[in-house]
Protein backbone atom coordinates (compact mmCIF):
# COMPACT_ATOMS: atom_id res chain seq x y z
CA UNK A 1 0.00 0.00 0.00
CA UNK A 2 1.73 3.18 -1.18
CA UNK A 3 1.41 6.69 0.11
CA UNK A 4 -0.15 7.87 -3.16
CA UNK A 5 -2.94 5.30 -3.03
CA UNK A 6 -3.83 6.19 0.57
CA UNK A 7 -3.87 9.87 -0.28
CA UNK A 8 -6.55 9.15 -2.85
CA UNK A 9 -8.85 7.89 -0.09
CA UNK A 10 -11.64 9.85 1.61
CA UNK A 11 -13.25 8.76 4.89
CA UNK A 12 -16.16 10.19 6.90
CA UNK A 13 -16.02 10.09 10.71
CA UNK A 14 -18.78 10.77 13.22
CA UNK A 15 -18.54 10.37 16.97
CA UNK A 16 -17.59 11.72 20.35
CA UNK A 17 -14.95 14.39 19.93
CA UNK A 18 -12.75 15.25 22.89
CA UNK A 19 -9.57 16.97 23.98
CA UNK A 20 -6.90 14.80 25.61
CA UNK A 21 -4.67 16.83 27.91
CA UNK A 22 -1.49 15.44 29.51
CA UNK A 23 0.16 16.97 32.57
CA UNK A 24 3.54 15.29 32.98
CA UNK A 25 6.09 15.81 35.72
CA UNK A 26 8.29 14.25 38.38
CA UNK A 27 6.78 12.31 41.29
CA UNK A 28 9.79 12.02 43.56
CA UNK A 29 8.03 12.41 46.91
CA UNK A 30 4.76 11.84 48.75
CA UNK A 31 2.55 14.63 50.05
CA UNK A 32 2.75 15.23 53.83
CA UNK A 33 -1.03 15.78 53.76
CA UNK A 34 -1.99 12.36 52.37
CA UNK A 35 -0.25 9.26 50.98
CA UNK A 36 -0.32 10.54 47.41
CA UNK A 37 2.54 11.53 45.07
CA UNK A 38 3.40 15.19 44.53
CA UNK A 39 3.80 16.08 40.85
CA UNK A 40 6.39 18.79 40.19
CA UNK A 41 8.23 20.35 37.24
CA UNK A 42 5.15 19.76 35.12
CA UNK A 43 4.61 20.32 31.42
CA UNK A 44 1.21 20.29 29.70
CA UNK A 45 0.29 19.25 26.19
CA UNK A 46 -3.03 18.63 24.47
CA UNK A 47 -3.99 16.41 21.54
CA UNK A 48 -7.13 15.42 19.67
CA UNK A 49 -8.95 12.60 21.44
CA UNK A 50 -11.88 10.27 20.82
CA UNK A 51 -13.19 10.74 17.30
CA UNK A 52 -10.53 13.43 17.00
CA UNK A 53 -7.81 10.82 17.40
CA UNK A 54 -9.42 8.79 14.62
CA UNK A 55 -9.25 11.95 12.51
CA UNK A 56 -5.58 12.49 13.46
CA UNK A 57 -4.72 8.92 12.48
CA UNK A 58 -6.43 9.27 9.12
CA UNK A 59 -4.70 12.57 8.43
CA UNK A 60 -1.39 11.01 9.47
CA UNK A 61 -1.98 8.41 6.76
CA UNK A 62 -2.61 11.16 4.22
CA UNK A 63 -6.35 10.50 3.99
CA UNK A 64 -8.92 13.22 3.32
CA UNK A 65 -11.44 13.30 6.20
CA UNK A 66 -14.92 14.68 6.86
CA UNK A 67 -15.55 14.83 10.63
CA UNK A 68 -18.96 15.32 12.24
CA UNK A 69 -19.15 15.90 15.97
CA UNK A 70 -20.31 18.13 18.81
CA UNK A 71 -18.33 20.67 20.85
CA UNK A 72 -19.23 23.24 23.46
CA UNK A 73 -19.11 26.99 23.09
CA UNK A 74 -15.83 27.33 24.95
CA UNK A 75 -12.06 27.77 24.77
CA UNK A 76 -11.47 24.02 24.56
CA UNK A 77 -13.52 23.90 21.35
CA UNK A 78 -11.33 26.66 19.95
CA UNK A 79 -8.27 24.62 20.88
CA UNK A 80 -9.71 21.59 19.06
CA UNK A 81 -10.37 23.65 15.95
CA UNK A 82 -6.82 24.98 16.01
CA UNK A 83 -5.43 21.44 16.28
CA UNK A 84 -7.57 20.35 13.36
CA UNK A 85 -6.29 23.25 11.30
CA UNK A 86 -2.72 22.25 12.15
CA UNK A 87 -3.22 18.85 10.49
CA UNK A 88 -5.13 20.22 7.53
CA UNK A 89 -8.56 19.02 8.66
CA UNK A 90 -11.82 20.84 7.92
CA UNK A 91 -13.86 21.80 11.01
CA UNK A 92 -17.12 22.70 9.28
CA UNK A 93 -18.68 19.45 10.53
CA UNK A 94 -18.32 20.49 14.19
CA UNK A 95 -21.65 21.51 15.67
CA UNK A 96 -21.75 23.81 18.69
CA UNK A 97 -24.04 22.67 21.51
CA UNK A 98 -24.85 25.22 24.19
CA UNK A 99 -26.05 22.58 26.67
CA UNK A 100 -22.68 20.90 27.26
CA UNK A 101 -18.97 21.68 27.42
CA UNK A 102 -16.34 20.31 25.09
CA UNK A 103 -15.24 16.96 26.52
CA UNK A 104 -11.78 17.15 28.11
CA UNK A 105 -9.84 14.29 29.66
CA UNK A 106 -6.81 15.40 31.67
CA UNK A 107 -4.24 12.75 32.55
CA UNK A 108 -1.62 13.38 35.22
CA UNK A 109 1.54 11.40 34.57
CA UNK A 110 4.92 10.71 36.13
CA UNK A 111 7.13 9.74 33.23
CA UNK A 112 5.13 7.14 31.32
CA UNK A 113 2.96 6.19 34.31
CA UNK A 114 -0.62 7.42 34.69
CA UNK A 115 -1.37 8.73 38.19
CA UNK A 116 -4.85 10.19 37.74
CA UNK A 117 -7.41 11.08 35.08
CA UNK A 118 -9.83 14.00 35.41
CA UNK A 119 -12.85 14.02 33.08
CA UNK A 120 -14.79 17.20 32.30
CA UNK A 121 -17.95 16.20 30.43
CA UNK A 122 -21.72 16.03 30.42
CA UNK A 123 -22.55 12.71 28.78
CA UNK A 124 -26.15 12.77 27.59
CA UNK A 125 -27.83 12.27 24.21
CA UNK A 126 -27.88 15.20 21.81
CA UNK A 127 -31.26 16.67 21.00
CA UNK A 128 -33.31 15.90 17.89
CA UNK A 129 -32.20 19.07 16.09
CA UNK A 130 -28.49 18.36 16.60
CA UNK A 131 -29.05 14.71 15.66
CA UNK A 132 -30.64 15.71 12.34
CA UNK A 133 -27.79 18.10 11.59
CA UNK A 134 -25.20 15.40 12.35
CA UNK A 135 -26.89 12.99 9.93
CA UNK A 136 -26.96 15.74 7.30
CA UNK A 137 -23.21 16.31 7.76
CA UNK A 138 -22.52 12.62 7.12
CA UNK A 139 -24.81 12.54 4.08
CA UNK A 140 -22.92 15.52 2.67
CA UNK A 141 -19.58 13.76 3.25
CA UNK A 142 -20.84 10.62 1.50
CA UNK A 143 -22.10 12.68 -1.43
CA UNK A 144 -18.70 14.39 -1.59
CA UNK A 145 -16.93 11.07 -2.13
CA UNK A 146 -16.26 9.44 1.24
CA UNK A 147 -15.68 5.72 0.57
CA UNK A 148 -15.82 4.54 4.20
CA UNK A 149 -17.70 5.71 7.30
CA UNK A 150 -16.40 5.37 10.87
CA UNK A 151 -18.62 5.60 13.96
CA UNK A 152 -16.42 6.41 16.97
CA UNK A 153 -18.70 5.72 19.93
CA UNK A 154 -17.46 6.62 23.42
CA UNK A 155 -20.95 6.72 24.91
CA UNK A 156 -20.91 10.50 25.41
CA UNK A 157 -24.16 11.23 23.58
CA UNK A 158 -23.21 12.09 20.01
CA UNK A 159 -24.19 8.72 18.57
CA UNK A 160 -27.81 8.33 19.65
CA UNK A 161 -29.80 5.39 18.22
CA UNK A 162 -31.42 7.79 15.76
CA UNK A 163 -28.07 9.16 14.59
CA UNK A 164 -26.59 5.66 14.27
CA UNK A 165 -29.54 4.37 12.24
CA UNK A 166 -29.60 7.47 10.06
CA UNK A 167 -25.93 7.40 9.08
CA UNK A 168 -25.85 3.61 8.56
CA UNK A 169 -28.87 3.87 6.26
CA UNK A 170 -27.18 6.69 4.35
CA UNK A 171 -23.98 4.68 3.91
CA UNK A 172 -25.82 1.50 2.87
CA UNK A 173 -27.75 3.44 0.24
CA UNK A 174 -24.43 4.43 -1.31
CA UNK A 175 -22.73 1.02 -0.84
CA UNK A 176 -20.18 2.51 1.58
CA UNK A 177 -18.77 0.27 4.34
CA UNK A 178 -19.55 1.28 7.93
CA UNK A 179 -16.97 0.61 10.65
CA UNK A 180 -17.91 0.99 14.32
CA UNK A 181 -15.70 1.39 17.38
CA UNK A 182 -18.48 0.29 19.76
CA UNK A 183 -19.60 1.14 23.26
CA UNK A 184 -22.02 -0.61 25.61
CA UNK A 185 -23.53 -4.08 25.70
CA UNK A 186 -26.23 -3.86 23.03
CA UNK A 187 -24.65 -3.99 19.57
CA UNK A 188 -28.03 -4.34 17.87
CA UNK A 189 -28.05 -0.53 17.69
CA UNK A 190 -25.29 -0.94 15.07
CA UNK A 191 -27.40 -3.31 12.94
CA UNK A 192 -26.39 -3.00 9.31
CA UNK A 193 -22.79 -2.02 10.08
CA UNK A 194 -20.08 -3.73 8.05
CA UNK A 195 -17.50 -4.08 10.84
CA UNK A 196 -17.33 -3.57 14.60
CA UNK A 197 -13.97 -3.45 16.39
CA UNK A 198 -14.42 -4.36 20.07
CA UNK A 199 -11.45 -5.00 22.31
CA UNK A 200 -11.35 -8.13 24.45
CA UNK A 201 -13.20 -6.50 27.37
CA UNK A 202 -15.88 -5.01 25.12
CA UNK A 203 -16.39 -8.34 23.35
CA UNK A 204 -16.98 -10.05 26.69
CA UNK A 205 -19.48 -7.39 27.78
CA UNK A 206 -21.41 -7.62 24.51
CA UNK A 207 -21.68 -11.44 24.63
CA UNK A 208 -22.67 -11.95 28.27
CA UNK A 209 -19.10 -12.84 29.17
CA UNK A 210 -18.51 -15.63 26.69
CA UNK A 211 -14.89 -16.84 26.99
CA UNK A 212 -12.36 -15.05 24.78
CA UNK A 213 -8.96 -16.32 25.90
CA UNK A 214 -8.11 -18.38 22.81
CA UNK A 215 -8.48 -17.99 19.06
CA UNK A 216 -11.36 -20.47 19.14
CA UNK A 217 -13.08 -18.58 21.95
CA UNK A 218 -12.84 -15.35 19.98
CA UNK A 219 -14.42 -16.94 16.92
CA UNK A 220 -17.36 -18.32 18.92
CA UNK A 221 -17.97 -15.00 20.71
CA UNK A 222 -17.62 -12.96 17.53
CA UNK A 223 -20.02 -15.14 15.55
CA UNK A 224 -22.52 -14.98 18.40
CA UNK A 225 -22.30 -11.19 18.16
CA UNK A 226 -22.74 -11.28 14.38
CA UNK A 227 -25.81 -13.49 14.61
CA UNK A 228 -27.51 -11.54 17.39
CA UNK A 229 -26.67 -8.01 16.24
CA UNK A 230 -26.97 -8.03 12.46
CA UNK A 231 -23.35 -7.06 11.84
CA UNK A 232 -21.31 -8.44 8.94
CA UNK A 233 -17.88 -8.79 10.56
CA UNK A 234 -16.15 -8.51 13.94
CA UNK A 235 -12.51 -7.45 14.18
CA UNK A 236 -11.56 -8.14 17.78
CA UNK A 237 -8.48 -6.30 19.03
CA UNK A 238 -6.67 -8.47 21.57
CA UNK A 239 -3.82 -6.37 22.99
CA UNK A 240 -0.61 -8.45 23.08
CA UNK A 241 -2.40 -11.28 21.21
CA UNK A 242 -2.99 -9.15 18.12
CA UNK A 243 -6.37 -9.10 16.38
CA UNK A 244 -8.88 -11.52 14.89
CA UNK A 245 -11.02 -10.97 11.80
CA UNK A 246 -14.22 -13.03 12.01
CA UNK A 247 -17.02 -13.11 9.46
CA UNK A 248 -20.32 -14.95 9.68
CA UNK A 249 -18.82 -17.75 7.61
CA UNK A 250 -15.48 -18.55 6.03
CA UNK A 251 -12.11 -18.97 7.69
CA UNK A 252 -11.27 -16.51 10.50
CA UNK A 253 -7.96 -14.66 10.30
CA UNK A 254 -5.82 -14.25 13.43
CA UNK A 255 -3.04 -11.66 13.23
CA UNK A 256 -0.34 -11.78 15.88
CA UNK A 257 0.71 -8.53 17.54
CA UNK A 258 3.62 -6.77 15.87
CA UNK A 259 4.34 -4.35 18.70
CA UNK A 260 8.06 -3.85 19.18
CA UNK A 261 7.76 -1.36 22.02
CA UNK A 262 4.78 -1.22 24.37
CA UNK A 263 4.67 2.04 26.35
CA UNK A 264 0.99 3.02 26.15
CA UNK A 265 -2.09 1.43 24.57
CA UNK A 266 -4.14 4.66 24.72
CA UNK A 267 -5.82 5.23 21.38
CA UNK A 268 -4.57 2.03 19.72
CA UNK A 269 -8.16 1.07 18.87
CA UNK A 270 -8.56 4.40 17.08
CA UNK A 271 -5.48 3.61 15.01
CA UNK A 272 -6.83 0.17 14.07
CA UNK A 273 -10.22 1.38 12.87
CA UNK A 274 -8.72 4.40 11.07
CA UNK A 275 -6.18 2.29 9.20
CA UNK A 276 -8.74 -0.35 8.18
CA UNK A 277 -11.09 2.36 6.92
CA UNK A 278 -8.27 4.06 5.03
CA UNK A 279 -7.34 0.79 3.38
CA UNK A 280 -10.92 -0.04 2.40
CA UNK A 281 -11.50 3.48 1.06
CA UNK A 282 -8.31 3.15 -0.99
CA UNK A 283 -9.48 -0.11 -2.54
CA UNK A 284 -7.83 -2.75 -0.35
CA UNK A 285 -9.71 -5.91 0.52
CA UNK A 286 -10.50 -6.44 4.20
CA UNK A 287 -7.71 -8.94 4.88
CA UNK A 288 -5.03 -6.63 3.48
CA UNK A 289 -6.49 -3.64 5.33
CA UNK A 290 -6.42 -5.63 8.59
CA UNK A 291 -2.77 -6.58 8.06
CA UNK A 292 -1.96 -2.90 7.54
CA UNK A 293 -3.88 -1.95 10.70
CA UNK A 294 -2.06 -4.58 12.74
CA UNK A 295 1.27 -3.07 11.73
CA UNK A 296 0.03 0.42 12.55
CA UNK A 297 -1.17 -0.66 16.00
CA UNK A 298 2.23 -2.19 16.70
CA UNK A 299 3.81 1.20 16.09
CA UNK A 300 1.46 3.45 18.08
CA UNK A 301 1.62 1.41 21.30
CA UNK A 302 5.31 2.33 21.36
CA UNK A 303 4.34 5.97 21.88
CA UNK A 304 3.38 7.64 25.15
CA UNK A 305 -0.18 8.94 25.38
CA UNK A 306 -2.71 9.40 22.59
CA UNK A 307 -0.70 9.62 19.39
CA UNK A 308 -1.62 8.94 15.74
CA UNK A 309 0.08 6.73 13.19
CA UNK A 310 2.03 8.47 10.41
CA UNK A 311 2.46 7.17 6.88
CA UNK A 312 6.21 7.70 7.22
CA UNK A 313 6.24 5.31 10.19
CA UNK A 314 4.46 2.63 8.18
CA UNK A 315 6.94 3.15 5.36
CA UNK A 316 9.86 2.80 7.78
CA UNK A 317 8.27 -0.23 9.44
CA UNK A 318 7.90 -1.86 6.04
CA UNK A 319 11.59 -1.28 5.32
CA UNK A 320 12.80 -2.48 8.71
CA UNK A 321 10.70 -5.65 8.69
CA UNK A 322 11.59 -8.10 11.44
CA UNK A 323 15.00 -6.67 12.31
CA UNK A 324 13.79 -4.95 15.48
CA UNK A 325 13.26 -6.82 18.75
CA UNK A 326 10.17 -6.18 20.88
CA UNK A 327 10.35 -3.65 23.72
CA UNK A 328 8.17 -4.18 26.80
CA UNK A 329 7.30 -1.75 29.56
CA UNK A 330 4.94 -4.43 30.87
CA UNK A 331 6.76 -7.18 32.78
CA UNK A 332 3.88 -9.62 32.33
CA UNK A 333 4.08 -9.22 28.56
CA UNK A 334 7.85 -9.74 28.68
CA UNK A 335 7.48 -12.85 30.83
CA UNK A 336 4.94 -14.27 28.37
CA UNK A 337 7.37 -13.82 25.49
CA UNK A 338 10.15 -15.50 27.45
CA UNK A 339 7.94 -18.42 28.47
CA UNK A 340 7.08 -18.95 24.82
CA UNK A 341 10.79 -19.23 24.03
CA UNK A 342 11.36 -21.52 26.99
CA UNK A 343 8.57 -23.80 25.81
CA UNK A 344 10.54 -24.21 22.58
CA UNK A 345 13.55 -25.40 24.57
CA UNK A 346 15.54 -22.20 24.02
CA UNK A 347 18.20 -21.02 26.49
CA UNK A 348 17.41 -17.56 27.89
CA UNK A 349 20.20 -15.06 28.55
CA UNK A 350 19.85 -11.84 30.53
CA UNK A 351 21.83 -8.68 31.09
CA UNK A 352 20.94 -5.18 32.21
CA UNK A 353 22.18 -1.61 32.19
CA UNK A 354 21.59 1.98 31.12
CA UNK A 355 23.09 1.74 27.60
CA UNK A 356 22.88 5.52 27.37
CA UNK A 357 25.18 6.42 24.47
CA UNK A 358 25.72 3.19 22.56
CA UNK A 359 29.40 2.59 21.77
CA UNK A 360 31.61 -0.28 20.51
CA UNK A 361 32.04 -1.57 24.04
CA UNK A 362 28.28 -2.06 24.34
CA UNK A 363 28.00 -3.74 20.95
CA UNK A 364 30.86 -6.16 21.67
CA UNK A 365 29.51 -6.94 25.13
CA UNK A 366 26.00 -7.70 23.84
CA UNK A 367 27.32 -9.86 21.02
CA UNK A 368 29.32 -11.89 23.54
CA UNK A 369 26.28 -12.22 25.79
CA UNK A 370 24.16 -13.44 22.87
CA UNK A 371 26.79 -16.08 22.04
CA UNK A 372 26.05 -17.75 25.40
CA UNK A 373 22.30 -18.22 24.83
CA UNK A 374 19.55 -18.66 22.25
CA UNK A 375 17.61 -15.53 23.20
CA UNK A 376 19.04 -12.46 24.93
CA UNK A 377 16.86 -10.27 27.14
CA UNK A 378 18.23 -6.81 27.94
CA UNK A 379 16.70 -5.05 30.96
CA UNK A 380 17.03 -1.30 30.44
CA UNK A 381 17.02 1.17 33.33
CA UNK A 382 14.26 3.72 32.83
CA UNK A 383 15.06 7.43 32.95
CA UNK A 384 13.98 7.86 36.59
CA UNK A 385 16.16 4.94 37.65
CA UNK A 386 19.25 6.37 35.98
CA UNK A 387 18.69 9.74 37.60
CA UNK A 388 18.52 8.00 40.98
CA UNK A 389 21.69 5.97 40.75
CA UNK A 390 23.85 8.03 38.37
CA UNK A 391 23.03 11.75 38.34
CA UNK A 392 20.25 14.22 37.57
CA UNK A 393 22.03 15.08 34.31
CA UNK A 394 21.62 11.57 32.97
CA UNK A 395 20.48 9.88 30.85
CA UNK A 396 21.60 11.73 27.75
CA UNK A 397 19.11 9.75 25.65
CA UNK A 398 15.61 9.05 26.96
CA UNK A 399 14.43 5.49 27.53
CA UNK A 400 12.43 5.25 24.32
CA UNK A 401 15.45 6.29 22.26
CA UNK A 402 17.75 3.91 24.13
CA UNK A 403 15.28 1.06 23.80
CA UNK A 404 14.83 1.63 20.09
CA UNK A 405 18.57 1.57 19.44
CA UNK A 406 19.09 -1.57 21.53
CA UNK A 407 16.17 -3.31 19.83
CA UNK A 408 17.76 -2.71 16.42
CA UNK A 409 20.86 -4.73 17.36
CA UNK A 410 20.94 -8.26 16.02
CA UNK A 411 22.25 -9.58 19.34
CA UNK A 412 19.16 -8.41 21.25
CA UNK A 413 15.92 -10.41 21.24
CA UNK A 414 13.86 -8.51 23.85
CA UNK A 415 14.20 -5.20 25.71
CA UNK A 416 12.43 -4.77 29.07
CA UNK A 417 12.17 -1.42 30.87
CA UNK A 418 12.69 -1.55 34.65
CA UNK A 419 13.25 0.66 37.69
CA UNK A 420 10.10 2.79 37.48
CA UNK A 421 10.19 3.19 41.25
CA UNK A 422 12.86 2.58 43.86
CA UNK A 423 10.77 -0.36 45.04
CA UNK A 424 11.03 -1.83 41.54
CA UNK A 425 14.78 -2.15 42.16
CA UNK A 426 17.36 -0.14 40.20
CA UNK A 427 19.72 -3.14 40.24
CA UNK A 428 17.39 -5.56 38.43
CA UNK A 429 16.91 -8.21 41.13
CA UNK A 430 13.12 -8.19 40.72
CA UNK A 431 13.05 -8.27 36.93
CA UNK A 432 15.58 -11.13 36.99
CA UNK A 433 13.16 -13.10 39.14
CA UNK A 434 10.38 -12.42 36.61
CA UNK A 435 12.43 -13.44 33.59
CA UNK A 436 14.15 -16.44 35.24
CA UNK A 437 17.16 -16.52 32.89
CA UNK A 438 19.34 -19.55 32.32
CA UNK A 439 22.40 -17.33 31.85
CA UNK A 440 23.02 -14.06 33.71
CA UNK A 441 25.66 -11.91 32.00
CA UNK A 442 27.61 -9.00 33.51
CA UNK A 443 30.88 -7.34 32.57
CA UNK A 444 34.25 -8.72 33.69
CA UNK A 445 34.69 -5.55 35.77
CA UNK A 446 32.32 -7.27 38.25
CA UNK A 447 34.99 -9.87 39.04
CA UNK A 448 35.09 -10.24 42.82
CA UNK A 449 32.01 -8.04 43.25
CA UNK A 450 28.40 -8.84 44.11
CA UNK A 451 26.27 -9.49 41.03
CA UNK A 452 22.60 -8.75 41.66
CA UNK A 453 20.44 -11.77 40.95
CA UNK A 454 23.38 -14.18 40.77
CA UNK A 455 22.37 -16.22 43.81
CA UNK A 456 18.82 -16.55 42.52
CA UNK A 457 19.87 -17.63 39.02
CA UNK A 458 22.37 -20.16 40.36
CA UNK A 459 19.82 -21.55 42.83
CA UNK A 460 17.66 -22.47 39.84
CA UNK A 461 20.52 -24.23 38.05
CA UNK A 462 21.50 -21.25 35.91
CA UNK A 463 24.97 -19.82 35.38
CA UNK A 464 26.56 -16.40 35.78
CA UNK A 465 29.06 -15.36 33.12
CA UNK A 466 31.31 -12.30 33.25
CA UNK A 467 31.93 -11.07 29.72
CA UNK A 468 35.19 -9.35 28.71
CA UNK A 469 34.88 -5.57 28.42
CA UNK A 470 36.44 -3.23 25.88
CA UNK A 471 38.89 -1.01 27.75
CA UNK A 472 38.42 2.75 27.57
CA UNK A 473 34.89 2.64 26.17
CA UNK A 474 32.13 4.11 28.35
CA UNK A 475 29.30 6.60 28.17
CA UNK A 476 30.92 8.65 30.94
CA UNK A 477 34.12 8.96 28.88
CA UNK A 478 32.12 10.07 25.85
CA UNK A 479 30.25 12.71 27.87
CA UNK A 480 33.51 14.06 29.31
CA UNK A 481 35.04 14.25 25.85
CA UNK A 482 32.04 16.19 24.57
CA UNK A 483 32.40 18.55 27.52
CA UNK A 484 36.06 19.07 26.68
CA UNK A 485 37.30 17.17 29.71
CA UNK A 486 38.79 14.19 27.91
Amino acid sequence: MTRISLQNATVAVIGDLMLDRYVTGDAARLSPEAPVPVLSNTTTRAVLGGAGNVLANLRGLGVRVHLAGVVGDDADAAALRAMMADIGADDTGLLVATDRPTIVKTRFMAGNHHLLRLDAEEARPVGDDVAARLIAQVEKALNDGARALILSDYGKGTLTPAVIAGVIDAAQARNVPVLVDPKGRDYSIYRGASIVTPNRKELAEATNNLPNATDGDIVVAARHLIQTSGIDCVIATRSQDGMSVVRADGTPMHLRAQARAVFDVSGAGDTVIATIAAGLAAGLNLDDAAHLANRAAGIVVGKVGTAPILIEELDADDAIGDMIAPVCDDWDAAANIVEGWRAQGLKIGFTNGAFDILHPGHVTYLAQARSRCDRLVVALNCDESIRRYKSKDRPINDEQSRAQVLAALGAVDLVVIFGRTAEEDDKAELIIRRINPDVLVKGADYEGKHVDGADYVQSRGGVVWLAPVVAGKSTTAIVKKLQGQG
